[in-house]
Parts: structure tokens; sequence; C-alpha cells
């Protein structure tokens, strides 16, 4: 297999376990605080007992507030993923995160805390807006239904895909390394 295929089979399997975090990790996210908010609501209102309209009004309140929370938990869900790209091999290759340090010249990162993440997330999340703005406005020429939070959730994952190989290939502190 040619070093190109091995490169993109890497980035495809770096985006595909970083897509599946994300999807798995917001959802649970927005699915507990929806919980909480529902539950906290059906007590405030005195925890009527339950039937069949008051069910109905209890499923109805939850995703409404999911809908809502699934928006903070995303963000929630990219800061705390991008952490995980830099764990564990795709294709023999692997992303590693070194320091930035002037005088000192760059370290490898070994444990890395989010506090490493802050500047890397910066530009990353930077690069993310852009990618996602680019399709929207290629969505809103093509389509007159181009935003929900589940469509900017299609376009954060084909974002998500493309930002890999341009942070990579920009970023100072992230170098594809053989492992």
């Amino acid at each position: 297999m040619g070093l190109e295929k091995k490169v993109n089979k890497f980035y495809f399997l770096l985006w595909f376990k970083w897509s599946l975090r994300l999807t798995v990790e917001s959802t649970l996210l927005a699915g507990f605080f929806s919980l909480i908010v529902t539950l906290f609501l059906y007590v405030k209102q005195g925890a009527s007992v339950l039937n069949e309209s008051v069910v109905s009004a209890l499923v109805n309140i939850f995703f409404f507030w999911f809908a809502i929370l699934w928006s903070v938990a995303l963000l929630l869900a990219l800061f705390r993923g991008i952490k995980y790209i830099f764990h564990g091999c795709n294709n023999a290759y692997k992303l590693d995160l070194y320091s930035c340090e002037k005088e000192q010249g760059s370290e490898l990162i070994v444990d890395i805390g989010y506090g490493d993440l802050v500047k890397v997330w910066r530009k990353w999340f930077m690069l993310m807006i852009w990618l996602v703005a680019s399709q929207m406005i290629i969505a809103y020429i093509l389509s007159t239904e181009w935003f929900s939070i589940v469509m900017l959730y299609l376009y954060i994952q084909v974002a998500g895909f493309f930002s890999f190989m341009i942070l990579s290939a920009k970023c100072k502190r992230i170098k594809i390394v053989r492992c």
C-alpha cells in the first residue's frame, strides 16, 4: 500500500474514532441534562399522576430541551474530543503534540492535559468555524433548508474530517509520526 493511501486511511480512521466519540458523548450529555431538566420541571409542577397526557407532555419537554442542550453538549464534546485524537495508532501513524517553548525547543507532551490543548483547540475550532461556514454558504445557495441542529452537526462532521488534515499541516505543535 502506498504512503498516500496509508496516510489517507490514517485520517479516515482518526476522523471515524473522533466522530463516533463526538456523537456518543454529545448525545449522552444532552440526554442526561434533558432528563434532569424534565424531571425538575415535573417535580416543580407537583409531580402529577402519570397518565397518557402527562407522559406525552414530559416527552415533549424532554425533546424540546434535548435540541437546545445538544448544542451546548456538542461544544463541550468538541473540546473534550480533541484530546483523544492524540491517543493510539491508526494505520501505523499517530498524531503527537509538542510543547511550544521558545527557549528550550519543542518537547513531546506525553500526558496531554486540557491545559496543553487550549492553543491547539483555538486554532482547530476557528478552522472548524470557517469550514462549517463555507458549507453553510454552499447549502444556502443550493437549498432553502440549510440550518437546524442536525444539519449543523452534519456540517461539523464533514468539517472535522478536513480539519485534521489541515491542522496537522499548519500547526507546528502537531506532527504525524509512525508508531
